[in-house]
């Protein structure tokens, strides 16, 4: 059987979506980056690859030739800053919402007009900020009125967020969310930008994440130009915020999150959306998930085997508590190192805190998996690295792929750094 070489990023791209070559493709990719690696560092550890985002970031270029579209890094997705500068070194801008992505977001090298400031409440902290240029989407009325004032001295450009009428399904409640202005509240904000001599550029509205379909989309935008229409407002730029479903992932009912969602008919969505928006000159994503979920592994050793009838436990040294809150909800493809080849039971894969939440999987396993396997939970770039805990551990290692080698860019947390940040 030929093999496939990982360090090639256009092997990936002569495989089709979601067939059982690309799995193949996939499971071997991660094995052949992590089995040397196991050996040279204690686990767990974090492994990220530029590879599979690079193979993100054609993919998604691919399905939107043509259309007048920029893609902004959602800071707090993965805030990696070896790959912040990647990005940046490819001329794309940031998106982030709170002061310390700020900060780190002009650390990194980003120009104030190559960032995007969102989120909730940021007249608490966004004022302190001395920077010219930036791009605000505002939130609320009581930012307006407190920010106007810098926006207009330090030539912000300024937009405002859009509470939706539609919402993706995971993210649905009985109650509008907390994000955006209602269409009156959005009267009253251009009222007040325009009275400043501030005209909004930007509109923006956010779905929530793992849209099923791509029609919500289409929905949502022309709810918005609706609204446009009717305050008679012509925005250039139109965020549509970021939630396109992730690849390989699957709920905990087993149904594939993204197994209705089309980037060919998102793309198609866009398209006859200009004619909606005259003043159109830009379409704004941030899908942070989409981009960086394939790039990320988490990979745990087996430190003790516990049958419990029909079921067994896999106690790792890593899992859920520590590394991967989002197992909660997702569903993520597990490999296993040796190979097994045993009988497949029913096993709960858990990590090493004195938690019951401390199930990072549940699958069927080879009955022969022991003390001292390793296993690999893959799909883990978007969000874990973000909320990762100290529950009675230090944070992990994480280890970067820059395409050839591997080298580690975060060390294990010792006691003392674990400790010793408390004051007397």
């Amino acid at each position: 059987m030929n093999q496939v070489d990982p360090s090639r990023s256009t092997a990936r791209r002569r495989i089709p979506a979601g067939s059982s070559a690309e799995s193949k493709w996939r499971r071997h990719f991660w094995l052949r980056l992590v089995v040397p690696l196991t050996k040279r560092f204690a686990t767990p550890f974090h492994l990220f690859s530029l590879l599979p985002f690079q193979a993100r970031c054609e993919a998604a270029d691919r399905a939107l030739t043509g259309l007048p579209v920029r893609h902004w890094w959602s800071a707090k997705t993965l805030p990696l800053p070896t790959l912040w500068q990647w990005w940046r070194d490819q001329g794309r801008p940031i998106e982030v919402v709170s002061e310390f992505e700020l900060q780190a977001a002009l650390a990194a090298g980003f120009p104030p007009d190559s960032i995007l400031v969102n989120g909730p409440a940021k007249h608490h902290w966004l004022d302190s900020f001395p920077h010219s240029g930036l791009n605000v989407n505002f939130d609320s009325l009581h930012e307006v009125a407190a920010l106007v004032r810098r926006a207009r001295q330090q030539r912000w450009r300024v937009g405002l967020r859009l509470t939706p009428t539609v919402m993706a399904r995971s993210n649905a409640r009985d109650r509008p969310g907390q994000f955006g202005m209602t269409v009156p509240e959005l009267k009253t904000a251009l009222q007040r930008l325009r009275r400043a001599g501030l005209e909004p550029e930007i509109l923006h509205f956010h779905l929530g994440t793992q849209i099923e379909s791509a029609n919500l989309y289409a929905a949502a935008l022309t709810g918005a130009a609706a609204v446009c229409r009717q305050l008679q407002w012509f925005p250039r730029f139109v965020d549509c915020g970021g939630g396109w479903p992730t690849d390989h992932v699957k709920d905990l009912t087993g149904r594939h999150v993204a197994h209705r969602f089309s980037l060919t008919e998102f793309a198609r969505i866009l398209q006859r959306a200009r004619a909606e928006f005259p003043a159109l000159k830009e379409y704004w994503l941030e899908n942070g998930r989409w981009f960086c979920a394939p790039a990320g592994a988490l990979v745990v050793r087996v430190l003790d085997v516990k049958p419990r009838g029909r079921i067994r436990y896999v106690i790792c040294d890593g899992g859920r508590t520590l590394h991967a809150m989002i197992s909660a909800w997702e569903t993520h493809t597990v490999l296993s190192h040796p190979a097994r080849r045993g009988r497949a039971v029913s096993t709960v894969i858990t990590g090493p805190t004195c938690m019951t939440f401390d199930v990072l999987a549940e699958s069927p396993l080879p009955e022969n998996i022991r003390p001292g396997d390793f296993l690999v939970w893959l799909d883990a770039g978007a969000y874990n690295l973000s909320w990762e805990t100290r529950f009675s551990h230090g944070f992990a290692p994480v280890l970067w792929h820059d395409g050839r080698t591997v080298r580690e860019i975060r060390p294990a947390e010792t006691f003392d750094a674990w400790w010793g940040r408390w004051r007397a």
